[in-house]
């Protein structure tokens, strides 16, 4: 891929949007819609306690939080939770979640990304990086293997096909997944024909409401 301006980089958390459901990608990075629920107001509040950008040193590691990172290779920017430094070996990128490990491999995409991107910028190889999950208050030991990068470089060419269409993906409801989304009542799983768009539903909905109050005006 050639060299991008800024404008042009796809966030990383985009990543894990699309891998956890490519219509909830859509909902928020084509078509702007957004909602909160408790787990993204419990997420929003572990990310204030860790996003307060600095450095840190502690027992010979350097812990950088909220740094921005980039890869034109792959058109990414993003900002890590925390990079550690150790004095001795590669950095390690650490990204910080409210709930559980998770058997779908978004995390672990969103994670290969920010090690990539770090790759790039350093010009060091990163093997691996940490998961935190809130709700366990340990951490996953993600090894960065081929196959996992294979995976992310494939997460990325989807995305950006999708956000270049700009075409927002039908609905597939799974109870799970759907029941945990913020935007659950945005996207109407359940209710949606194939192929339609929220926003365009609702407008439609108004229009049609508009149209019923005239008919009744006097």
């Amino acid at each position: 891929m050639p060299e991008e301006s800024s404008a042009d980089l796809l966030p990383i958390s985009a990543l894990q949007h699309f891998n956890y459901c490519p219509r909830q990608c859509a909902l928020i990075h084509v078509e702007g819609l957004w909602a909160e629920n408790v787990h993204t107001v419990e997420g929003g509040h572990l990310h204030e306690q860790v996003d307060k950008s600095g450095v840190r040193a502690r027992d010979g590691v350097r812990t950088a939080r909220g740094l921005w990172i980039c890869s034109h290779a792959l058109g990414l920017i993003g900002r890590a939770d925390a990079v550690e430094f150790p004095e001795m070996g590669p950095p390690r990128p650490v990204e910080y979640k409210r709930g559980r490990p998770k058997s779908i491999q978004a995390d672990r995409i969103q994670l290969c990304a920010q090690a990539m991107c770090l790759e790039e910028m350093l010009a060091v190889e990163v093997p691996e990086g940490d998961l935190f999950y809130g709700r366990t208050r340990r951490r996953e030991i993600v090894p960065l293997t081929l196959q996992l990068r294979a995976l992310t470089t494939n997460t990325v060419e989807q995305l950006r096909n999708m956000l270049t269409k700009g075409e927002t993906p039908s609905a597939e409801y799974h109870a799970k997944k759907c029941g945990n989304c913020s935007l659950k009542d945005l996207c109407l799983p359940q209710g949606t024909r194939v192929g339609r768009s929220p926003s365009r539903y609702f407008a439609r909905a108004l229009k049609a409401s508009l149209a019923t109050d005239l008919q009744h005006e006097p």
